[in-house]
């Protein structure tokens, strides 16, 4: 299976393909379910495959190219895949949680039409087709081609239902928000060739890692137009304000974006360029304070949202912020582990969601729920699982890998990295801040939605009921890998004496290698490997998980017991205007609405009414028209038929010449 990587990818596109056939059809449901889950399944199998036998051998670097797709000169694209460790990972949870959500999927959407089915079904598919050739592309071209695939998919699943207003503006504002991201990206293309005559990852590396001191200029240019795309796709400070709204489409298709796919695309395109960030303090510094800063501000707004949805797309945010943190101080690795183990509760909890909005008929108010855990025991579970390991707590898969990007921040601040400690260690703090936030409003969102009374009406409680297996079996699952999840994969044995039994440390560090590891040089922007004392990282341990239960403990008290809600409304009372600013949003669409959006439809609105209709079509195009059409009057008047009178007119014409010429 190793020599046919190509299979992997190319088995959901034939799904997708089918489905739209069928779509076209009207065929029944089962038969797109059976298509539309079955590609995914076979693609996941196949996945597997490949990753043992892959693991049963020497672990080199497997390359496949099926043809030449540019040739222009010395510049040359191969249509090529790469499966390494970091692919080797990313592929593996990419068709695992995604083939759970296509098995929800099948209950979630059993009320939609059967063409609206399989459009469904066929846009889920191509989603995870596009995804899979970004994660498997071995160079940068390939990657964007993924890139831009599930930019595109995003837009048709957003606005999926887009006989609605706000869906259809939704997916549009998602589209163009990461076509600026975008352009970063291709310019990082055009950078790499440009510097280094290739776009293969593999010769990037190398030609890094011959001098990093020698190209730091290079690599910190390439390195800050790719973290643009990493922005726009990933949802950073300042273009994270498309994410939010994607709340729009259905929500296996919020899971399938915030957890499985398109907005780990960012972190994953980061750590694959790893190299060019470690030759780059500048790139670097950027990648850990935008990462930083997004943690915490997204962190703020979803201590006030009301919509379950919205409070876990900030949520997302505040996660890829994280992750991002990570990658900035020089731990990859650890932000490929948070990856990881964010598709695991982060899809736990949209779908907990979804399955709480099916019950309750569509409504996504927390304020108009409550007391669900009684109607909805396997939701409830997963959801309170999945939030234990969002929140940080011991020895859930949040917690572990959360807790290694915590130190690893605190590690750069204390050794003084890249002279930059103080800063650091500032970002230390704003992170553990935004792990209290994240505990608090998590479980605000558990006690508002299954606690208390029900708060819908009681036409509404009556039809209260959990879902059915199709959607509640991947609850299980993925409430599962929320709990084991991290200590199988990365348990830090660092702590025990036992470093061995982080396997995800041990399994990327050859993709993450640092580059003086290779060349016996200090040229690195930040150190993976840099660390901080035993008894150091116990206190830190502690202090992580203390921040957690005292989030947990502040929402207990706000939303439990006979006062439920009355703490919370006095400090809502006491300080209107923070109150305010974190339920709207900092208002920051309506301030990009102000300054961006309506001064371009302004500009748009007169280039078309002014410059196209007034100048162009009016004086140039209708105005030359009716100037010919003018001339062509005043002359047909000449034209006598008088043969005596052209003759009179030739000598006329020679007269005046001849008096001109003399």
């Amino acid at each position: 299976m190793l020599g046919n990587l190509w299979l992997i990818p190319i088995l959901c596109l034939a799904g997708a393909a089918a489905n739209l056939a069928l779509g076209m059809l009207r065929a029944n449901k089962r038969l797109v379910s059976i298509v539309g889950v079955g590609s995914v399944g076979l693609a996941t199998v196949t996945t597997f495959i490949a990753l043992s036998e892959y693991l049963g051998q020497a672990r080199d670097v497997i390359r496949e190219t099926y043809f030449t797709w540019i040739a222009a000169g010395e510049f040359v694209v191969d249509a090529s895949f790469q499966l390494d460790q970091l692919s080797a990972i990313m592929i593996s949870f990419v068709t695992f949680v995604g083939f759970l959500i296509h098995v929800y999927s099948i209950g979630y959407m059993h009320g939609e039409t059967d063409r609206g089915y399989a459009r469904y079904f066929a846009y889920l598919n191509l989603f995870m087709f596009s995804m899979l050739v970004l994660v498997l592309g071995s160079n940068l071209p390939v990657l964007f081609i993924g890139w831009e695939g599930v930019g595109l998919c995003s837009y048709l699943l957003i606005g999926y239902y887009y006989e609605q207003e706000y869906c259809a503006t939704a997916g549009k504002k998602a589209f163009i928000v990461n076509r600026i991201g975008d352009f970063g990206f291709l310019l990082a293309i055009f950078a790499a060739f440009a510097a280094f005559g290739t776009s293969e990852f593999l010769g990037l590396r190398e030609a890094v890692a011959v001098d990093p001191g020698g190209v730091r200029a290079a690599a910190t240019v390439i390195g800050l137009l790719l973290f643009v795309g990493a922005i726009g796709k990933s949802a950073q400070l300042p273009l994270y304000v498309w994410l939010p709204d994607a709340m729009a489409g259905p929500t296996p298709v919020s899971a399938l974006i915030h957890a499985a796919t398109m907005v780990t695309a960012g972190v994953y395109m980061v750590a694959r360029t790893n190299f060019f960030y470690q030759a780059s303090p500048a790139a670097m510094l950027t990648v850990a304070v935008v990462g930083g800063l997004t943690a915490v501000f997204a962190a703020t707004i979803g201590l006030a949202q009301n919509d379950i949805k919205k409070v876990l797309a900030y949520s997302t945010v505040s996660q890829l912020g994280y992750m991002f943190l990570g990658a900035g101080v020089g731990a990859f690795i650890a932000a490929i582990f948070h990856v990881v183990t964010h598709a695991f509760f982060k899809a736990c909890l949209f779908l907990g969601s979804g399955s709480v909005i099916h019950a309750c008929g569509g409504e996504q108010d927390m304020r108009k729920m409550g007391g669900l855990r009684k109607h909805m025991p396997i939701t409830y579970w997963t959801f309170v699982v999945a939030t234990l390991a969002i929140a940080g707590i011991p020895l859930f898969a949040g917690f572990v890998s959360k807790d290694e990007i915590l130190a690893k921040v605190f590690a750069a601040g204390a050794v003084d990295l890249n002279h930059f400690g103080s800063l650091y260690t500032l970002l230390w703090v704003l992170a553990v801040a935004g792990a209290f936030m994240t505990a608090f409003y998590m479980f605000r969102a558990v006690y508002m939605t299954f606690h208390g009374e029900f708060r819908g009406g009681h036409e509404a409680e009556h039809h209260l009921h959990e879902s059915p297996p199709s959607m509640t079996l991947p609850l299980i699952i993925l409430g599962a890998l929320s709990v084991v999840g991290g200590i199988l994969i990365g348990f830090p044995g660092q702590l025990f004496h036992r470093p061995e039994l982080n396997r995800i440390e041990h399994f990327l560090h050859p993709v993450m290698a640092p580059l003086a590891a290779a060349h016996g040089e200090v040229a690195n922007a930040g150190q993976a490997a840099h660390g901080v004392s035993l008894p150091t990282e116990w206190v830190l341990v502690i202090t992580s998980v203390l921040v957690a239960v005292a989030g947990w403990m502040v929402a207990r008290n706000f939303y439990v017991g006979d006062q439920a809600f009355a703490p919370a409304r006095r400090l809502a009372e006491r300080f209107p205007f923070v109150h305010k600013l974190l339920l709207n949003k900092y208002w920051v669409d309506e301030l990009y609405d102000a300054v961006v959006v309506r001064p371009f439809f302004g500009l748009a609105r007169f280039s078309w009414k002014v410059v196209d209709v007034v100048i162009i079509d009016t004086v140039f195009v209708n105005g030359s028209a009716f100037a010919v059409e003018l001339t062509g009057d005043f002359l047909r008047f000449l034209q006598t038929g008088n043969v005596r009178n052209y003759a009179l007119s030739v000598a006329l014409g020679i007269l005046v010449l001849a008096v001109v010429l003399w």
